[in-house]
């Protein structure tokens, strides 16, 4: 009898053939480490293969391809099945080749029918006697680069295009590393200090973030599963992301819009600022419904649900529900193509093109034209992205300027000094600057 049924590799084969088929990598993730009884080893195991198949996915399937005589007539997860041996070997060093060849055959045994079994045996064997193609075979050098990498030739054109050849290969070096555990306190209810010892407790590994002051890097556990994070003593949210709210310099009485809050993290973040004795409030936006109850759900862990008013209301409609001038702050944190995550959303890589980024832009636009009016005169309105294409991000703000002379762009401030060195008053942070996730942000001022 099999005992290949529920382990990691075989739920990593099954993830990998929904997500191919369109899933989110993150929610089937979550949802196979809820339905499964796992230990953290395997749970981690589990993690890595899902995420790092999506990762290197053009790299293996450069690699699988010489081996596979037709390629259109194997079943989808015996593909998965191949890809994931393939990564295993090639780069979780701990496992022995023999382990991960044995286990792959077994589940193509145990899954599949004697023919499928057959194949899978004959290809592993196969690539171990002759060896893997090299990258030097390939002429064309972004096609070296987009296997090397595992990335869209679009985008290792454009990113060359706007940063130069050095830092784009920088980017795409980083973007095939770990992502963090990233946390932030939640100043509403505890400190720094608190939770740091709250959760060494719980057996995790802390170390602050060197870029957000507020901000905790976790490793050796799940953070999400503790009490901590239920009680809402802290909420998970990338280092980058953390730098957004703070470039709004809030104060306690502010009346604040965030325009395109769900599910709420900066939302709460704004709140923890204010104090609803003196006035203060977020009015958070969202055009879901069920994303609007999410962010009331958040407000409500992280205890600050007396400041915050969830409304389902599209953004550019905003002068439908308030007055001009009704607003100190506004935060547009835009919808925007998401390239800067690629660290923690591997598969963006493989479904973004150029176009998306330029049909985002007039999104983008038209949400800050249309709540720039609600906005009092000197008060500040920060525009963010967690993209890295500058049609997003520059272009962006460039163009608002040039239809709104009403408003000055500050340069964005960071509570740690960062990127001093920058030319530009808007703030960009690259993946591989601190090896979190991309991020942009511009502030600006209503004369």
């Amino acid at each position: 009898m099999s005992t290949v049924g529920n382990t990691p590799r075989w739920l990593a084969v099954a993830a990998l053939a929904k997500i191919k088929n369109g899933a989110y990598s993150n929610l089937q993730l979550n949802q196979l480490i809820n339905d499964h009884q796992m230990d953290r080893r395997d749970i981690n195991l589990l993690t890595n293969m899902v995420y790092g198949v999506i990762q290197h996915r053009l790299t293996l399937e450069y690699w699988l391809t010489p081996f596979v005589r037709h390629p259109h007539q194997i079943d989808p997860w015996v593909r998965e099945l191949l890809l994931s041996a393939l990564y295993q070997w090639q780069y979780l060093d701990k496992i022995p080749q023999r382990a991960v060849f044995n286990e792959t055959i077994e589940i193509a045994k145990v899954k599949g029918h004697p023919g499928i079994r057959r194949f899978v045996t004959g290809v592993l064997h196969q690539m171990d006697r002759s060896g893997l193609p090299s990258f030097d075979a390939i002429k064309d050098p972004d096609e070296r680069l987009s296997v090397t990498y595992s990335m869209p030739i679009w985008l290792i054109q454009e990113l060359r295009r706007q940063l130069g050849a050095e830092k784009m290969e920088r980017i795409l070096s980083s973007l095939n590393q770990p992502a963090k555990q990233a946390l932030r306190v939640n100043p509403a209810l505890s400190t720094v200090e608190d939770v740091t010892t709250v959760l060494i407790n719980d057996g995790l590994t802390i170390t602050p973030s060197e870029i957000s002051p507020l901000g905790l890097i976790a490793t050796d556990g799940q953070a999400i599963n503790t009490e901590a994070m239920r009680y809402g003593m802290f909420t998970v949210q990338d280092e980058s992301a953390q730098l957004v709210v703070p470039a709004l310099n809030l104060q306690p009485s502010d009346r604040v819009l965030d325009a395109c809050a769900a599910p709420g993290g900066k939302t709460t973040q704004i709140a923890a600022s204010l104090d609803a004795e003196q006035g203060g409030t977020v009015v958070a936006l969202d055009i879901h419904a069920n994303k609007v109850k999410l962010i009331g759900q958040n407000a409500a862990r992280m205890h600050v649900a007396d400041r915050v008013e969830a409304t389902e209301l599209d953004a550019r409609k905003v002068e439908t529900q308030f007055n001009a001038e009704s607003f100190d702050r506004i935060l547009v944190d835009a919808p925007c193509s998401g390239l800067g995550l690629m660290r923690r959303k591997p598969e963006i890589r493989y479904e973004k093109q150029l176009q998306d980024s330029l049909n985002l832009q007039r999104i983008q636009l038209a949400i800050l034209t249309a709540v720039a009016p609600t906005l009092k005169k000197g008060g500040i309105m920060t525009y963010s992205t967690c993209t890295i294409l500058q049609q997003e991000n520059q272009d962006v703000i460039t163009k608002f300027l040039a239809d709104h002379p009403d408003f000055e762009l500050q340069t964005t401030p960071t509570e740690r000094d960062l990127k001093t060195d920058r030319t530009e008053k808007t703030l960009s942070i690259y993946p591989d600057d601190y090896l979190s996730d991309g991020f942009f942000i511009a502030c600006l001022r209503k004369k």
